[in-house]
């Protein structure tokens, strides 16, 4: 069966710019203070552009669906197949949940993304959002306890997956300020919101690494393991490990040589050596990220691989 690529390109650009804004958001509150969030990042119009943004996605997306689950071409739009999907599945209840959470948090942004409290609400809606994406793959195949644990898992998944992606997005504009522009306070503060992940990146790790084993569990099972290899399910599903543990290397390179690095250079007065590391380190860690969901997003629309009868 030919890939459907208007479908994994919409489901892959919902992926990123919902763990974008959901994570951005988080790491401002955990790795910046008060003002530093709209003069280091401009956060507000990253927040407004993604929520408003991830809102036409969702149309997109559901018009999309009906459309493949209908058979009819995207337009005219079929309003019929619509309204059933959104009256009469878990699909279109998790997309109206979304759409909620995406317009609250589109106001928020909008009047006060850089006050604590309200940032903590974009966050909230944002991260309901991000994990009102667990009913589109294969988190919702199960009935039943183990329907529950399998969405559970999913979900538990994109909000630390969202977490990272968010991080690297933060961390990537604080150390890509022109040089010109760059003066100790900025220094001391990326310094602090890189020490600061690398406590909440621990967590995060072991939280994606448990639940991925729970998923791999459940989607392809023990006895399949050796056939990933056969199918095209199985051959994405080890690139993306690959990823996530170059991914891992990165990350560590980052917490226990180049964040110290960067300290001494603070100190020394002599830091364009040890940004310019950063910068890279961050830059090919991104890029995984991106090659990592869209990966997802192709996977969710594959059958996972079965071993021959």
């Amino acid at each position: 069966m030919e890939p459907d690529w208007p479908l994994i390109g919409v489901r892959f650009a919902l992926y990123a710019v919902l763990a974008g804004l959901f994570g951005l958001s988080t790491f401002s509150l955990y790795g910046l203070i008060g003002g530093e969030r709209g003069s280091a990042l401009a956060l507000r119009p990253w927040l407004v552009v993604s929520a408003g943004f991830a809102l036409l996605l969702s149309l997109f997306s559901i018009v999309l669906m009906a459309s493949a689950m209908a058979g009819t071409p995207l337009w005219p739009i079929d309003q019929a197949t619509i309204m059933a999907l959104l009256t009469g599945s878990a699909i279109g209840a998790a997309w109206m949940v979304r759409i909620t959470a995406l317009l609250l948090a589109l106001i928020a942004a909008v009047f006060a993304a850089d006050r604590g409290a309200w940032l903590a609400f974009i966050a909230l809606a944002s991260g309901v959002a991000l994990a009102s994406l667990a009913w589109t793959g294969h988190g919702a195949m199960d009935e039943g306890a183990t329907g529950w644990l399998h969405l559970a898992a999913d979900i538990l998944h994109l909000v630390a997956a969202g977490v990272w992606v968010g991080a690297l997005l933060g961390l990537i504009l604080l150390v890509s300020r022109p040089t010109a522009r760059v003066d100790a306070a900025h220094l001391k503060m990326t310094h602090r919101a890189l020490h600061g992940f690398g406590t909440i990146g621990t967590i995060v790790v072991g939280t994606i690494v448990v639940t991925g084993l729970v998923n791999g569990w459940l989607i392809v099972g023990i006895g399949n393991v050796g056939w990933l290899g056969a199918t095209i399910y199985g051959r994405l599903l080890l690139a993306k490990l690959a990823l996530f543990l170059l991914m891992l290397g990165l990350a560590s390179l980052n917490r226990y040589m180049l964040t110290p690095a960067l300290e001494a250079s603070i100190a020394g007065a002599d830091h364009r050596g040890a940004l310019g590391a950063l910068r890279a380190s961050l830059a090919v860690e991104i890029t995984c990220v991106v090659t990592i969901l869209a990966l997802v997003a192709w996977l969710g629309t594959l059958e996972p691989p079965r071993s021959p009868m």
